[in-house]
């Protein structure tokens, strides 16, 4: 019998956290961002899941894309970090992917071919990763009628780099350069709302807003959680315990020894670690849960098991199925107790680790 070690995902949730998702991005449409396999929910399933609701999806790379189609699922799928080749273009036209154009190379790439899907051209307002310049726009925008590739331009998209700071006056900065960049071109769809975007009041999210992190339940704002912003986490992380014993006054335990025992402590230890992608930073202190008892985290995270004190909860056995992060303790607490954000945490729990799925 395999250990019982899972990642329980509520579709349900994923489903009315999209629709809260929906509700605050006002007039604009939400296409959903399913990349990183979903953020490690499982791409095909979480897409499958919202087919009925998400007009479009959002991934990273053409691969991505292809798993949706694979699933048998036919909503444009727009490529965040475009085509990887010239060649991937006569696939994103035969599959309906729409690729983000973000260089140069790209743009040689639809001259090059005479191929071009519909597509977004990327404005850099000043996250400085990927884009074209405002002042560019003009130039590339000529280059795309004389390649007869106007016709299949969607519209504009840009990318905010401190949304998730309501003290930061850098988005309204952003909003306001790619506002006045992509003015010329009034009759174009436009796209800039990231997940923090949604809780900022009063921000415009124009034609498609980019609900990601929010749609697993995950905080995409500094200082609050998910269900503080009213999002259900879709991810239970669990597993079992699969020893208890106690722990002497005096005595360690794990590696290093970090954590030492004041008193008499019932402990117990459950199988996952790192190597499932629990992260190793998550040190004592860390809650977790058992029976809707929060309990904490004890000395370091092993590759395999973690321990926990059990004084909170004296009656768990073996066997009993521990939270790591879910609806008692949220990934949120977890991420910040290992110094990290819930995307890193949602997003690398391992392929060891199954996905069961609540419809």
């Amino acid at each position: 019998m395999s250990r019982s070690t899972a990642a329980h995902i509520d579709l349900n949730a994923l489903r009315n956290n999209y629709r809260t998702a929906c509700e605050r991005a006002g007039s604009a449409q939400a296409m959903a961002v399913v990349k990183a396999d979903g953020y490690g929910h499982g791409i095909a399933r979480v897409a499958a899941a919202l087919s009925d609701v998400a007009p479009k999806y959002a991934v990273a790379c053409i691969e991505e894309a292809i798993t949706i189609r694979e699933a048998g699922l036919s909503q444009p799928v727009v490529l965040l970090q475009g085509v990887h080749a010239a060649g991937d273009l006569a696939e994103c036209v035969q599959h309906r992917f729409e690729p983000v154009v973000h260089g140069e190379h790209q743009l040689d790439w639809i001259e090059q071919t005479g191929v071009a899907p519909d597509f977004w051209l990327k404005v850099n307002t000043g996250m400085n990763r990927l884009g074209f310049r405002p002042d560019d726009l003009p130039a590339v925008m000529a280059r795309l009628a004389k390649a007869n590739a106007r016709a299949r331009l969607r519209g504009f998209v840009s990318h905010f780099a401190c949304a998730d700071d309501s003290d930061s006056l850098m988005t309204a900065a952003q909003t306001a350069r790619f506002e006045a960049a992509t003015s010329a071109w009034p009759t174009l769809m436009k796209s800039v709302g990231n997940s923090a975007a949604h809780f900022i009041p009063g921000q415009p999210l124009f034609d498609w807003s980019r609900p990601g992190i929010m749609l697993y339940g995950g905080s995409p704002v500094i200082g609050k959680t998910g269900p503080e912003l009213g999002l259900e986490p879709v991810m239970s992380l669990q597993a079992p315990l699969i020893t208890t014993r106690i722990v002497r006054a005096g005595e360690s335990v794990g590696y290093g020894g970090t954590w030492v025992a004041e008193q008499d402590t019932r402990m117990g230890m459950v199988a996952i670690g790192y190597g499932d992608g629990y992260p190793r930073h998550a040190g004592t202190d860390t809650p977790a849960a058992i029976g809707g008892r929060r309990i904490r985290l004890i000395g370091r995270v092993s590759m395999d098991m973690l321990a926990v004190d059990l004084s909170n909860a004296p009656e768990a056995q073996v066997g009993a199925p521990v939270e790591l992060w879910g609806q008692t303790v949220g990934v949120d607490e977890v991420a910040s107790c290992a110094g990290t954000i819930s995307y890193e945490l949602l997003t690398g729990v391992t392929s060891r680790v199954p996905r069961v799925y609540l419809s």
